[in-house]
């Protein structure tokens, strides 16, 4: 490994209008048990005091250094800035409003050194609301731990399909040279811009790690900001739809079929039942058309998938099949 005093690692952390979790944030950074980190903390154009909050982390902590969007571009876009300007050998991701356990660093980036593989992938937890006012850490849930759970060092795709269901960027280390080689970058202007990337990694390594540590805790903003909770909204769905597409899509094109029928499971068993309950009393025939043909071309490519009956009759009930 590189020598301690020198970083190893660039965390790329992006915020737009994050102030009330900004600094757990990057507390859990400076809780890292792996010191040899460097941070890119971007500001997408703020109006709060995120970009504040940034600044003064950057003045205090050498590790830390800012660069500020001068209008919103989004996180795609926010995350392409942080890669343009890593020069360690492996890079992470932070969402601004999320913490990072502390042993995250450490697990990952020795876990891929030592394998050789192109990145190492961990599990995550929910961060919800709590009684007192505060979050509260949930457990692994089942796909996450089918995803990462049992440890597998330089895995395949083919071998470990079912890690296509760890399709978030945060969860993971990976090597610089990733990113560089397959030329890779988030898609711009898209909610859920890290699906697709999140396969693109799948298939395009060399090999992968995966562990079941949890590496990130997850939040669920108490104020119902987080895009993940405005899937009512017409133009997050169709962002949503075209994102579990897309990933499929990928997985699709480079062969790797079983991987692709892993996500198609996954996606009927846990993405379709919310939906089609927000789809049955929606007051836009749009959201349910849109719905409607997404679960029809899914379904036609299920093969052998058998359709939980609650499932079936929601849709049914929603007016999508």
């Amino acid at each position: 490994m590189t020598s301690p005093s020198t970083p190893v690692v660039t965390v790329i952390v992006p915020g737009f209008d994050v102030a009330a979790y900004a600094a757990d944030a990057l507390d859990s950074l400076r809780a890292q048990t792996l010191a040899d980190w460097v941070a890119v903390l971007v500001d997408d154009a703020s109006t709060d005091a995120t970009g504040e909050i940034f600044d003064r982390a950057a003045a205090e902590d050498p590790r830390f250094r800012v660069v500020h969007h001068h209008e919103q571009r989004g996180l795609g876009a926010a995350r392409n800035t942080g890669i343009d300007l890593v020069d360690t050998p492996f890079v992470a991701f932070l969402d601004a409003d999320d913490r990072m356990t502390p042993t995250a660093l450490q697990r990952l980036v020795e876990t891929v050194d030592a394998s050789g593989s192109d990145f190492a992938a961990g599990a995550y937890v929910r961060l919800r609301p709590d009684a007192a006012g505060g979050y509260t850490a949930g457990v692994v849930q089942p796909w996450v731990s089918a995803a990462t759970d049992p440890a597998r060092i330089a895995t395949t795709i083919d071998e470990h399909p079912d890690a296509s269901g760890n399709i978030v960027a945060w969860s993971k280390v990976s090597r610089t040279d990733l990113w560089r080689r397959t030329g890779l970058r988030f898609p711009v202007g898209k909610a859920y811009e890290d699906q697709v990337v999140a396969q693109q990694m799948y298939t395009r390594a060399r090999s992968f790690d995966v562990i079941p540590d949890v590496v990130v805790e997850w939040r669920e903003r108490a104020d119902g900001s987080s895009i993940t909770q405005h899937k009512d909204e017409l133009p997050v769905l169709r962002d949503y739809l075209e994102a579990l597409a897309g990933g499929i899509a990928v997985l699709d094109a480079a062969g790797r079929t079983r991987a692709a029928a892993s996500r198609v499971r996954l996606i009927l068993s846990m993405d379709l039942p919310p939906l089609v309950q927000l789809a049955r009393d929606h007051p836009a025939p749009a959201y349910r058309r849109l719905l409607g043909a997404f679960v029809r071309d899914l379904w036609a490519r299920a093969d052998g998938v058998a359709m939980d009956t609650r499932v079936s009759r929601a849709l049914a009930a929603a007016r999508l099949w």
